[in-house]
């Protein structure tokens, strides 16, 4: 059961991180390819894999094709417990701890614990925190979980420094797919400041200023999905604006 590949180190290494996170149900294996053509050209640290509600099951195919043609790792985004495809390199294993739901925090994890075991990829234990963003979003619908609240970043704080005194390896905040706005960087701030493991943020990011502003206020890596569907020439951007704060550290 060997689970070690290095992503942690990856994670740890204080350099700012840019990962695209690819919905299978948004994208063709044609338009797969093409985002992934983009990726290694713009020097991307990894591809997130997946999304809060994912109806495409052949898995291992997109993520061939990915593999293909970016070399940096696939880590998956699981929207299921099925959802485990053995050629990815690594998966973010999600408790949702800004929720109640039992199912959400080890219920779904008890019926993939069989299968996790058999696999070769690295598993990254993740606190997931849902941060509110004015509406309901997919995965708060999904996870029938209330987020916390956009402006109490103590909560958020008390939140994520449970998370890792529980453990868990990452922390993972996400204003969720569609967001009408970012994480506020007072909130990323302040959980930077209070946890000593890697901080991922995500969700509501649209431009390279939004994507600098959140990797300078204290996340490791930024996430980005809805925006590249919408538009996946915005990667190199996104990607060179956070990769310059690098000179900085």
């Amino acid at each position: 059961m060997k689970k070690i590949s290095g992503l942690r180190e990856l994670l740890s290494n204080g350099k700012k991180k840019f990962a695209p996170l690819i919905d299978p149900d948004k994208f063709s294996l044609n338009e797969i390819r093409e985002i992934a053509e983009l990726s290694e050209k713009a020097e991307v640290d990894f591809l997130f894999y997946g999304g809060s509600l994912v109806m495409e099951n052949d898995h291992e195919s997109y993520i061939t094709a990915l593999k293909e043609h970016c070399s940096v790792p696939v880590i998956l985004f699981p929207g299921n417990q099925l959802m485990i495809p053995e050629n990815a390199d690594g998966l973010l294993l999600l408790s949702l701890i800004s929720g109640r739901n039992a199912e959400m925090l080890i219920g779904k994890h008890v019926v993939a614990a069989p299968f996790l075991k058999s696999c070769h990829f690295e598993i990254l234990p993740t606190g997931y925190m849902l941060i509110g963003n004015g509406h309901q979003t997919a995965v708060s619908y999904i996870s029938n979980t209330t987020p916390i609240p956009e402006k109490q970043d103590d909560i958020a704080v008390c939140t994520a420094l449970a998370g890792e005194l529980l453990g868990l390896q990452l922390v993972y905040m996400d204003a969720g797919s569609g967001a009408e706005n970012p994480i506020r960087f007072s909130m990323i701030n302040k959980v930077r400041q209070n946890i000593t493991i890697p901080l991922i943020i995500g969700g509501g990011i649209r431009t390279a200023k939004q994507a600098s502003d959140a990797a300078n206020a204290g996340a490791d890596v930024v996430v980005v999905g809805n925006a590249i569907e919408k538009n996946p020439s915005l990667i190199p951007e996104l990607c060179k604006a956070i990769h310059s704060l690098n000179n900085h550290f």
